[in-house]
């Protein structure tokens, strides 16, 4: 993704993020697509991903399955971090 094709989009970050120069992500939609950068180097590389496969990305953001706090075991079984 070159640097024109989004030089007049809007990217937006979570407002968890806060201004606290964190670990965070920008996105920006672009049709027929999402880009995606880090806001810490917005002249950086950006990933881009189609609009369908970035809904089931943030529905399961949103359904939790990538909380690093549960953990998953080869044999299938799940484990909050804390009883570790």
């Amino acid at each position: 993704m070159s640097t024109s094709d989004v030089s007049n989009t809007q990217w937006r970050k979570s407002s968890r993020s806060a201004h606290q120069g964190g670990e965070c992500v920008e996105v920006a939609a672009l049709a027929p697509a999402v880009a995606v950068r880090d806001s810490k180097d917005p002249d950086g590389p950006r990933l881009a991903f189609g609009a369908a496969a970035w809904r089931v990305f943030a529905d399961r953001v949103k359904a939790s399955e990538f909380d690093l706090t549960w953990l998953t075991g080869r044999d299938g079984s799940s484990r909050h971090r804390a009883d570790l």
